[in-house]
């Protein structure tokens, strides 16, 4: 009788394990594909493009991507209210439009390992909004982990600094500001993502980005800006499908497998990923002190998700 339960449970947690694959390989593709847009946008600017035309190409490639996205998951569900338009542009304005154009910005003066590196203390700037916007209270435990990963940033931002000269604290600060854009979202889109759903807030919210990011080039460049090296056009088709849509729908889908903490934690692969990338496609650097920055960042993250 015993052997027959034991081969059971052994069954299910085997069956259970498989379930669990899937989504950790779901998450983690996801992780490198969202991570390759700062290579592309690097790659990008050798051809002289600037920020505000390459997120423009962006956008306007993947504009028909989450509009479609937008109405699948809409079906059958109740039209939105005025409320719900009011706070879907401004969730769109801050979470995907202020978030991207800072982060292109940024780029120009600073690695994309670095960059990636700063946008990861994302969940740290969650938590700093709650305990100022909702007083949440922060568990000595958790400002341990914000010590550990901001380390990591002060260490690698020192690097660079002498590396690469003073722009790197422009381009920094400019990032940073983007991490801190998306974070607002982030506080503000949970009751949204209640009452609308994931797919389809990520859809709307994004396809206002696309259209903030489309009037920002009418507004500030010439139509003669639109010409530009036909390698911009490949790179830009490539970052709106691969590293912008796909990612969306593939991390979407594991946290359904998975749940968000686990999928949140396997995304830490995605700053391992732009360095390899950046060192092996770019060029750039990979010293010790970049080493050891990652190191403290992913352990400060992974400190704070485990103590959460």
């Amino acid at each position: 009788m015993s052997s027959t339960v034991s081969s059971a449970s052994a069954g299910a947690a085997a069956a259970r394990e498989r379930a669990v694959w899937p989504g950790l390989l779901l998450a983690s593709t996801g992780a490198i594909a969202f991570s390759g847009k700062a290579i592309i946008v690097k790659l990008a600017y050798r051809y002289g493009v600037d920020a505000v035309t390459l997120i423009m190409y962006r956008m306007l490639f993947a504009l028909p991507l989450f509009m479609l996205l937008a109405w699948w998951a809409g079906r059958g569900k109740p039209a939105l209210t005025q409320r719900d338009w009011i706070v879907v542009v401004g969730l769109g304005f801050t979470g995907y439009y202020l978030a991207s154009f800072l982060d292109f910005a940024g780029l120009a003066y600073v690695t994309a390992g670095f960059e990636r590196l700063i946008l990861y203390l994302n969940p740290t700037l969650v938590l700093a909004m709650g305990v100022l916007l909702f007083k949440r209270r922060v568990r000595r435990r958790q400002l341990i982990a914000l010590g550990v990963s901001y380390c990591g940033v002060v260490l690698v931002f020192g690097h660079e600094m002498t590396a690469l000269g003073p722009h790197v604290a422009l381009g920094a600060a400019l990032v940073f500001g983007s991490a801190v854009s998306y974070a607002i979202y982030l506080v503000y889109s949970g009751e949204e993502v209640r009452r609308l759903g994931a797919l389809r807030l990520t859809g709307l919210a994004t396809t206002v980005a696309c259209l903030f990011c489309i009037a920002q080039f009418a507004l500030l460049r010439p139509l003669s800006a639109l010409a530009v090296a036909p390698e911009v056009i490949w790179l830009s088709v490539l970052n709106a499908t691969l590293c912008t849509f796909a990612p969306v729908l593939m991390v979407m889908m594991a946290i359904e497998r998975i749940g968000a903490t686990i999928a949140a934690q396997t995304g830490m692969i995605g700053p391992l990923s732009t360095i390899l990338m950046g060192v092996v496609i770019l060029g750039e650097p990979f010293t010790v002190w970049i080493a050891a920055g990652t190191v403290l960042v992913l352990a400060g993250i992974w400190l704070l998700a485990k103590w959460r």
